[in-house]
C-alpha cells in the first residue's frame, strides 16, 4: 500500500447536500484531508437521513462556524491560510456575502484555490437551481422519455453528481498549476457541456435533437432500449462488427453497413425488435456477450449491487459504494461521515 495520490493536500468545504459535498468526498478518498465547515445546525443534509449524509461525507472531518460574525471569519481565515483550497456552493449572494471568494481570502493564502458551484454562475444571480431544475433547462428533460409522452428526468441527481466531478477537476487543476485563483463551475454549464454532440449538430448544421422511443441513439443504430419475451435490453452498435455478430446470432440478414441502417432505421429496429422477442433479456445477454456485443439486461439497483459485492464497503457502520477511481498499490481508508464538529485523524493508507 501507497499513500493516497492527494495525501498531504488539505481541502476546506463549505456545502450542502451534494454537488459539493460528493466532490470533496471524492478528494477525501484518494488522501485528501477534507475540513468540512458547517453552520451551528450542521449541513442540511444530515437532517435528510444518516445513509444519505454518509453517502456523501465520508472521510471527512468536520468544524461548526458561524461565518458571519467576525469571529468566525477569523478562523476562516486561520483556516485558509494552511489550506490548498476551499470548495464552496451556496448561492452566489451567500458566497459573496460570506466572502468566500479567491478575492476576499487571497490575503491569507495567494495560492488558494477557490472553487464556486452555483447554478448558473458566481455572477449569474440567485435563481433557484436545484438538480431536477436544471435539467429541465438545458434540454436534458425534453430529451428524455418517450417521443409521445411527456419529458421526463433520470431517477437520480445526474446534474449534482456531474458538476460535482467537473468542479473536483478544476480544483486539482488549478492546484497542480501551482497558482491560487477563482473557479467557476455551474450546473447549467456542466450539463450543457455534457449535451456536446447534440449541442455541436444544432450550433453547427441546424439540427435539433428530438426525442426517440426506448432512449435510441441520434447517430447509432441499433442502440436503444429494446422489450424481449422476458424483461427489457440494452443494445449499442456502434460499428459494423458488432452488426456482423448480433445480427448473426439473432438470425438477422441484411443492413451490414453503418450508413445503410441509419438510413433504413425503422426496418432495422423492426427486425430486432422481432428478434428479441423471442427470448428473455437474460438469455439475450448470455447468448451475446461472449460474442463481444455491448449489450445488459435492465437490471434493479439491488440486482447490480447483489452481482458486484465488490463495490460495497463500510465506512461507520453504513454500507456504501466504493470510490469509483481505482489506484494501483492504494486503498482509500473508508472513515465514517463526521459528527457535527467532529475531527478525525486522516490516514494516508
Amino acid at each position: 500500500m501507497t499513500s493516497g495520490p492527494l495525501a498531504g493536500i488539505r481541502v476546506l468545504e463549505v456545502g450542502t447536500m451534494l454537488a459539493g459535498p460528493y466532490a470533496t468526498m471524492m478528494l477525501a478518498d484518494l488522501g485528501a484531508e477534507v475540513i468540512k465547515i458547517e453552520p451551528e445546525t450542521g449541513d442540511i443534509s444530515r437532517q435528510v437521513s444518516d445513509a444519505y449524509f454518509v453517502s456523501l461525507n465520508r472521510g471527512k472531518s468536520s468544524v461548526c462556524l458561524d461565518l458571519t460574525v467576525a469571529e468566525g471569519q477569523a478562523r476562516l481565515g486561520e483556516l485558509v491560510a494552511d489550506a490548498h483550497a476551499l470548495l464552496v456552493n451556496l448561492k452566489p449572494s451567500a458566497i459573496h456575502r460570506l466572502g468566500l471568494t479567491y478575492e476576499k481570502l487571497r490575503r491569507f493564502n495567494e495560492r488558494i484555490v477557490c472553487v464556486a458551484i452555483t447554478g448558473y454562475g458566481l455572477y449569474a444571480g440567485d435563481d433557484p437551481a436545484f438538480d431536477y431544475v436544471i435539467q429541465a433547462a438545458t434540454g436534458v428533460a425534453a430529451l428524455t422519455g418517450d417521443p409521445d409522452g411527456p419529458p421526463t428526468l433520470p431517477g437520480y441527481s445526474s446534474a449534482d453528481n456531474s458538476t460535482g466531478l467537473t468542479a473536483a477537476l478544476g480544483l486539482l487543476a488549478q492546484i497542480v498549476s501551482g497558482r491560487g485563483g477563482q473557479i467557476d463551475v455551474s450546473l447549467h454549464d456542466v450539463m450543457l457541456s455534457q449535451l456536446n454532440y447534440h449541442a455541436s449538430a444544432y450550433l453547427n448544421t441546424g439540427t435539433e435533437p428530438v426525442r426517440r422511443a426506448w432512449g435510441a441513439h441520434s447517430y447509432y443504430v441499433p442502440a436503444q432500449m429494446f422489450p424481449t419475451a422476458d424483461g427489457h435490453i440494452a443494445l449499442f452498435i456502434t460499428h459494423d462488427g458488432f452488426w456482423r455478430s448480433f445480427a448473426t446470432e439473432a438470425g438477422i440478414d441484411g443492413f451490414w453497413r453503418m450508413a445503410e441502417r441509419a438510413e433504413r432505421r425503422d426496418e432495422v429496429l423492426a427486425a430486432v425488435t422481432a428478434a428479441l422477442a423471442t427470448d428473455s433479456a437474460d438469455h439475450w445477454e448470455k447468448r451475446l456477450k461472449p460474442l463481444g456485443v455491448p449489450v445488459a439486461a435492465v437490471r434493479s439497483l439491488p440486482e447490480a449491487l447483489a452481482e458486484t459485492p465488490e463495490v460495497v464497503v463500510e465506512a461507520g457502520g453504513f454500507r456504501t459504494v466504493r470510490c469509483p477511481i481505482r489506484v494501483s498499490d492504494f486503498e482509500p481508508d473508508y472513515r465514517p461521515a463526521p459528527a457535527l464538529g467532529e475531527m478525525q485523524h486522516t490516514s494516508t493508507s
